[in-house]
């Protein structure tokens, strides 16, 4: 490109905006990381990020969406479709551990135990990054052909038990809606990535996650004669046995990667008594949405069948937890190249799956969506022993917060040239 082209002239502006913004947004994030709140709780946050909002002049606010969701609406110049960028705001139970000066020190209640409240999982970062965002958008909206409306998310680490919240309750009280989004595009910070990289991946990104609770029901008698009655822990563990062979016996691995992990066994009190009762809980991921519903069932099956085998019964509850995370396969593609105008060639690359999961999966079974990660481990840190997200000790390197600024503007504004002709 040369100096006379106005996308050249537009890429420079957008990084002088994002060098302009960047102490402002590590401002943001520093102040929102001393002071975090837990899911459908963030009202302090969705004050800061409103207020925020209606300072730069975003065109309509909507606040209290989903409890404390906050949506903004910008609208450019010129008429063209809705593209949405989104942020989550959350924090999680736990008890910081690092010894940054701005340390959390908040204590709270959930799902009725105290605990430490920290951005374990750096959706500060998230929060700060779209805040910058808008403020460049907004200084820039003779630039912008359409519409871009930002999602200030709470409860994406789960809300308390009990009450809804989340991407899911956000769609459903219209965050999609008015103008009706076309596409929306969301990132989230790793520890697996250094500072000012971005890894992306078309398709299945993230697995769904779903949680089981499985009850063994025996028949209680002495430790020394088990012949008296049914015990429901040899039961329980040729159940636990059982279910490993699902993804090892029943699940096509050259389609996609699954798991299923027990990650809890209860049963017993004392060592000579064979109780009524065993008690597991696990989790299931996958990347398909048709292996997941074959893996309900085999555990379903498989779990039944173990238990009459040896005369026992057993109840199974199976809670569905978030979608797959997929990717828009051509939307992807499309923000590729521009990913690495925006931050270097080098600094974009494709990165492997992930068995954790995101509710953003929930917009993107409604609109085509693309998530991608950006890096936050120092550049003389090895990313493998990195502290991982949700981890006391998770640490942010500031520098590569910029990184999001720039890739979310630029996709935002050159996503809106491209599809001006489509609406």
């Amino acid at each position: 490109m040369n100096a006379l082209d106005p996308i050249f002239a537009r890429d420079k502006l957008i990084a002088a905006e994002a060098d302009r913004m960047d102490a402002s947004v590590i401002a943001w994030r520093r102040d929102l990381h001393a002071h975090p709140e837990l899911g459908n709780r963030e009202f302090r946050t969705a004050k800061i990020v409103a207020d925020h909002l209606r300072r730069i002049g975003i065109d309509e606010i909507r606040e209290q969406v989903a409890y404390t969701g906050v949506v903004g609406v910008l609208t450019g110049k010129r008429p063209g479709p809705c593209i949405a960028l989104r942020a989550d705001m959350d924090g999680l139970p736990v008890a910081e551990e690092t010894d940054v000066p701005f340390k959390s020190m908040v204590k709270a209640e959930w799902n009725g135990v105290a605990c430490g409240v920290m951005h374990a999982c750096g959706h500060d970062t998230h929060v700060a990054i779209l805040m910058g965002v808008a403020e460049i958008l907004a200084g820039m909206r003779e630039h912008i052909t359409g519409t871009v409306k930002f999602i200030f998310q709470p409860a994406e680490e789960m809300p308390p038990i009990g009450e809804e919240g989340g991407a899911k309750l956000m769609i459903e009280q219209g965050a999609l809606d008015h103008p009706k989004v076309n596409a929306i595009i969301g990132l989230h910070i790793t520890s697996k990535l250094h500072a000012g990289q971005i890894g992306y991946r078309p398709g299945p990104f993230m697995a769904s996650a779903d949680q089981f609770r499985i009850f063994i029901r025996g028949n209680q008698t002495h430790g020394a004669q088990p012949w008296s009655g049914v015990d429901p822990i040899v039961v329980g563990s040729q159940v636990v046995l059982g279910l490993q062979t699902i993804v090892s016996r029943k699940m096509n691995l050259t389609q996609e990667p699954s798991v299923v992990t027990v990650g809890s066994f209860q049963a017993g009190n004392r060592s000579n008594i064979i109780p009524d009762e065993a008690k597991m809980e696990g989790t299931i991921r996958a990347f398909d949405e048709g292996h997941r519903d074959d893996i309900h069932a085999f555990v379903e099956k498989i779990t039944t069948m173990i238990a009459e085998a040896g005369g026992a019964k057993a109840h199974v509850h199976i809670q569905r937890g978030y979608p797959v995370t997929v990717n828009d396969e051509a939307l992807t593609n499309w923000s590729v190249p521009v990913m690495k105008r925006a931050v270097g060639e080098a600094n974009v690359n494709l990165c492997p799956k992930t068995c954790g999961a995101e509710d953003f999966s929930f917009f993107q079974q409604k609109v085509p969506g693309f998530f991608f990660n950006i890096g936050c481990t120092p550049h003389d840190k090895d990313c493998k022993y990195a502290p991982s997200n949700h981890s006391p000790r998770f640490y942010v390197d500031e520098s590569g917060l910029k990184t999001g600024v720039k890739a979310l503007t630029r996709l935002a504004l050159d996503w809106l040239d491209t599809n001006a002709s489509t609406t």
